[in-house]
């Protein structure tokens, strides 16, 4: 897909990734880039910087998203790309699973459904013309694992199994999938730690770095999007011998939690 003359939704734009991507659809010569956030006044200011559209939204619920969707739909008569990209983390307890409920909870609700909303309400639409992307954002924990965050791990999962099942039941329908799979980016997911902590070992991208290689990969319209290349070696290990690389993985959190201890 070019993004020139097409009407792109970025959700989590007003800043992190979300704004680079606005920022690079815009450059790119999109008729309109709707900026959607929970922080509307952030959300504002990106969309007065590329003269884009700004929203306000709660991802987490569903009517909050159909809106988005329906007020573009009116306001443009279409959408060729919906970015879903907003997202959350949080840190386990002493246990995998000692996060409380409603870590959980919101980890699901933020990383998983707002995607099933998004998609539930921009398909039928798209099936009918023939043509659509979606593009969502998950994490390189969501085909490997993030180390001290079992929510944030779990969900991230499920967005990248869900944006799989979108691209197997539609691809004949003429939707394009893509999912974004970065480990460390310099956002306020990582507020407070100058090296990424243990999702920064292959080092801190810019979120205008992440941008180019979202352009780079909608032009090929490729499924898996990984900024940082070496995650595509981890997978490969990790599915050749999965018990080697589990016990490669239980060294690094020792090795990660015995930094924290020290810090």
């Amino acid at each position: 897909m070019k993004l020139k003359d097409k009407v792109a939704v970025v959700t989590g734009g007003a800043s992190g990734i979300g704004a680079a991507l606005c920022r690079r659809f815009a450059e790119e010569g999109a008729r309109a880039v709707v900026v959607v956030d929970c922080n509307e006044d952030d959300a504002k200011a990106v969309a007065e910087e590329i003269g884009g559209v700004a929203m306000g939204a709660d991802v987490s619920v569903e009517a909050d998203v159909i809106n988005v969707v329906n007020e573009t739909e009116s306001r443009f008569g279409r959408i060729d790309l919906f970015c879903s990209n907003a997202g959350i983390s949080s840190m386990d307890g002493p246990t995998a699973a000692s996060a409380p409920n409603d870590a959980w909870q919101s980890s699901w609700e933020v990383n998983v459904m707002a995607h099933v909303y998004a998609a539930r309400a921009v398909l039928p639409k798209m099936i009918e013309r023939g043509d659509g992307y979606l593009l969502s954002t998950s994490s390189a924990a969501g085909v490997l694992s993030q180390i001290g965050s079992a929510p944030y791990s779990v969900s991230k999962h499920a967005a990248v199994a869900f944006a799989e099942c979108l691209a197997i039941a539609h691809g004949h329908d003429g939707i394009k999938v893509s999912v974004l799979c970065p480990q460390a980016v310099r956002t306020l997911m990582i507020d407070g730690s100058e090296d990424g902590d243990v999702a920064g070992f292959d080092g801190v991208l810019e979120p205008s770095e992440v941008a180019d290689c979202v352009i780079e990969a909608l032009d090929e319209e490729r499924f898996l999007i990984l900024p940082h290349p070496e995650v595509l070696t981890y997978m490969q290990r990790k599915t050749s011998d999965y018990d080697r690389w589990l016990r490669g993985m239980q060294r690094l959190r020792t090795r990660f939690m015995t930094v924290r201890k020290e810090r």
